[in-house]
């Protein structure tokens, strides 16, 4: 295994070669700019190619459609965290102020689908059960429960759960309340009149051939033409695997890329690398034989020589960025197993430092390596930064997370008397009763993060 020692921190003075500059800053790209930093190196440096669809199937597999597929897995492990809602009557236009002051962030896929649902059905059960459903997607989309359980929650016949299903998974965006991944693009091809055809039947059985590019081989399992299998994945590379992508909440997160992704494997929360989201490269063996062929040429061969090194040393850097980046989100997982197993209430204070110490790299790299990174967790998707934060001390010496703070005060708003609501000041007390120690102001700020009015319009909207 390579060292990592090259990503290890440096002063930045006259003595940092270009080479080292260069790794440092692809160590700290994001997926979307490594990619054109990628894109420029294959024009500039010509014994550079992306890799092809010519590998064993052992290393096909490892193919962006392929790895598409593997997520759905992560999906089905348990429920997210629901999110919180107050009621608000529309005759206070102090009440109406606030929230519209306080809404920072543009309509999301649960307001989006909820509007689509109470204009598509009068019924109250498929109400209740659509309702259930889609308070059960995660944020790109997929249902994250069984119908089971549906029913259970929305008080309502299996049936009828069923039903509800196939009314959401109607709305647009097309694909969304999907299971897997295979049925988010079989709805997608349902609507396009493609569902019976040559591109579904491929979706339904041989996502993994489509994924190695075994057009020929699908071209006789399907008995049509290979320009055939080649139109239907050029259109099913057009669906979209992420049908809620659309509604993040800010204009930056439009364009997040997810590098990681956590799953239980055997038990045991494991991070695995998006490999989709960064190309492949190699080099082409077609110059290394043109290299060795070229000993009367001393031009020539310096040419190939320097473009040679360039580019594996630029392979050696993108395999030090990602064993970096993975060694260092495996070690946040560590730290933070309460929260993947219980939720956001779990966070615990986490520095840089302790995960530096943690996996023997500087601090410098642990934050040049999480910079822009976004990794896909059973909660939701998080930069990487997220799991980073200062914390409080209780009497006991035990320390909780600022995040872990704002669940309790969600939690005790949740359960007050929605008569006499609980005050700035009472939750403070309520938190020095269990050691730990807050200013009123830091409780206000907190409760407005949350979306939480101030007690006396609760009181007014119980």
């Amino acid at each position: 295994m390579p060292s990592l020692g090259l990503f290890q921190s440096v002063r930045l003075s006259q003595s940092l070669s270009p080479q080292m500059q260069q790794s440092l800053a692809l160590l700290q790209a994001p997926a979307v700019e490594l990619r054109s930093v990628i894109a420029q190196e294959l024009l500039n440096n010509p014994v550079l190619e992306e890799e092809v669809e010519t590998a064993a199937p052992e290393e096909g597999r490892e193919s962006s459609l392929e790895a598409l597929a593997e997520v759905e897995e992560s999906w089905r492990d348990y429920l997210g965290p629901t999110e919180t809602k107050i009621a608000v009557s529309d005759d206070s236009e102090e009440k109406h102020q606030y929230f519209f002051d306080s809404q920072a962030v543009p309509e999301t896929l649960r307001d989006f689908l909820a509007r689509q649902l109470t204009a598509s059905t009068d019924d109250p059960e498929l109400v209740r059960a659509g309702i259930e459903i889609i308070g059960n997607l995660d944020d790109r989309g997929y249902l994250r429960t069984d119908l089971e359980e549906v029913a259970g929650l929305a008080g309502v016949p299996q049936e009828k759960a069923e039903e509800a299903l196939r009314l959401v998974q109607s709305f647009d965006p097309a694909g969304v309340a999907a299971r897997s991944l295979k049925e988010c693009l079989l709805l997608q091809l349902r609507r396009l009149g493609k569902e019976e055809e040559v591109e579904g039947k491929i979706v339904e059985c041989h996502l993994e051939l489509l994924a190695r590019k075994k057009f020929s081989e699908l071209a006789k399992l399907l008995r049509v033409s290979v320009p055939r299998i080649t139109t239907a994945a050029n259109l099913i590379r057009t669906l979209q695997p992420n049908p809620g992508g659309s509604f993040r909440r800010t204009e930056r997160e439009a364009v997040i890329e997810v590098d990681l992704r956590v799953e239980k494997v055997d038990g045991t929360w494991t991070v695995i690398a998006n490999e989709a989201a960064v190309p492949r490269l190699r080099i082409n063996g077609a110059y290394k034989d043109l290299l060795h062929a070229s000993g009367q040429d001393p031009s020539l061969r310096n040419y190939l020589r320097e473009k040679i090194q360039s580019g594996r040393f630029l392979l050696k850097c993108l395999r030090l960025r990602q064993q970096t980046l993975s060694e260092v989100a495996s070690a946040v997982v560590a730290c933070q197993t309460e929260f993947f197993d219980h939720g956001l209430s779990r966070l615990r204070p986490l520095t840089m430092s302790e995960i530096a110490r943690r996996i023997g790299i500087h601090e410098t790299t642990v934050s040049r390596a999480i910079a822009n990174k976004y990794i896909e967790t059973p909660h939701g998707v998080f930069e990487l930064k997220y799991f980073f934060r200062p914390g409080y001390q209780t009497a006991k010496g035990d320390r909780l997370s600022n995040q872990t703070i704002k669940a309790a005060i969600e939690e005790m708003v949740r359960k007050e008397d929605p008569r006499n609501p609980l005050s700035d000041q009472d939750i403070v007390e309520a938190f020095r009763q269990k050691g730990i120690v807050l200013a009123r102001r830091t409780v206000a700020k907190y409760r407005t993060a949350l979306k939480i009015l101030p007690s006396h319009l609760r009181k007014s909207a119980a």
